[in-house]
């Protein structure tokens, strides 16, 4: 069954990625042509870090998974640095300070390798701790402090769609591993009164969710990048215009090719296109809820499971935002959107996803052997 899993989660990955390759293509041509003046351009920009991905699933693959329970709190604490670092140091953009240049060879945004490892330490936390973490001042609180900590650094930047995002993701992963219910939402309560505060100091998500609110009472899109991915979206219909026939990539539709590139899968491909691009992330996570449950002890499974959420809820929170269902976020469509920080770190959590499900294939079939 493990062996399977292996098989589907990576059959998965490599459709998404090469679907994702051929949208951007598609989605960017028009765009990098009038910007650039090179057709090719974002395309092949891409396709470097797709092949950063693809290089850093095997050299993650190939790494123990123990060694992150033993270095999660160093990794914590030094990100814990790097993100006060981001708030004095970070490229700022449209009001906001998420990226962090490095000595001027790269740039990455911080808040997508704090995701990473909060899941990792929290994975950790639920280990050590064990039935702990049902008591909140032995247990819980100190996983809480660790989100708090993170989430509050990460939202002054402001990036409040991935705070919201981290929240999610922790307090599930928390959940499933043992914390109580009414610690969460005691706790969820409190947070999201803050975040409810804190939208109303930062002028860009209080339109956004002012915008959200409006079209929820006249019944209208929430901006323009709404309707035009809406339009479309209908406009593929069952099977769509084919592949390269998209008309609102032509620079209708504002970042067709990143984090608005499921309407373009939908003009293109249709109802059929998007509704296999779902149920392919839904085959994903299925499978690493096999590999999550056959771990071999606590610390992987609460990894798996972590990592594999944190890709899932990415790739719906997207879709809620494109269709109009969720605020307007910059959040992108997993392996598919043009790449970035989050495609690289794609590509490490598949490799320590796949070095878990390895460890814990070898530590099956060893026990089978000694059974024969």
């Amino acid at each position: 069954m493990m062996r399977l899993m292996i098989k589907i989660m990576i059959v998965v990955v490599v459709a998404l990625m090469l679907l994702g390759a051929i949208m951007v293509f598609t989605a960017s041509g028009t765009y990098s042509m009038n910007k650039f003046n090179n057709f090719y351009f974002l395309f092949k920009a891409h396709l470097w870090k797709v092949l950063v991905a693809c290089v850093l699933i095997f050299v993650f693959a190939a790494i123990p998974y123990d060694i992150y329970r033993k270095w999660s709190i160093w990794m914590m604490l030094m990100m814990t640095i790097i993100l006060v670092i981001t708030l004095f140091a970070a490229t700022k953009s449209k009001g906001a300070g998420r990226w962090l240049n490095v000595f001027g060879l790269f740039s990455f945004q911080p808040s997508e390798v704090a995701k990473i490892l909060l899941i990792i330490h929290l994975a950790a936390l639920i280990e050590k701790k064990k039935k702990l973490i049902q008591n909140f001042k032995k247990g819980f609180l100190i996983a809480l402090m660790w989100i708090v900590l993170f989430v509050g650094l990460i939202i002054v930047q402001p990036h409040v769609s991935v705070s919201i995002i981290m929240i999610i993701t922790s307090f599930t992963i928390l959940y499933v591993g043992g914390a109580k219910l009414k610690h969460i939402l005691s706790v969820f309560s409190v947070l999201a009164t803050f975040f409810a505060i804190a939208i109303l100091f930062f002028s860009h998500a209080r339109q956004r969710v002012n915008d959200y609110i409006n079209s929820l009472i006249t019944g209208n899109d929430v901006n323009i990048q709404v309707m035009q991915a809406k339009i479309a979206l209908g406009s593929g219909g069952l099977r769509g215009l084919g592949f390269g026939h998209s008309r609102q990539s032509d620079l209708f539709l504002p970042e067709s090719y990143g984090d608005f590139i499921f309407s373009v899968i939908g003009e293109e491909t249709g109802f059929i296109g998007v509704f296999v691009v779902l149920l392919l992330y839904l085959v994903f996570f299925v499978a690493c809820l096999v590999i999550a449950k056959k771990s071999q002890d606590k610390f992987g499974q609460m990894l798996v499971f972590g990592l594999s959420l944190n890709i899932i809820v990415n790739a719906f929170v997207n879709v809620g935002v494109v269709t109009g269902l969720l605020p307007t976020t910059g959040i992108p469509l997993p392996f598919i959107s043009f790449g970035g920080t989050s495609i690289i770190l794609l590509g490490a959590s598949i490799g320590i996803i796949l070095n878990v499900a390895q460890q814990s294939l070898k530590t099956e079939e060893l026990k089978l052997a000694q059974v024969g």
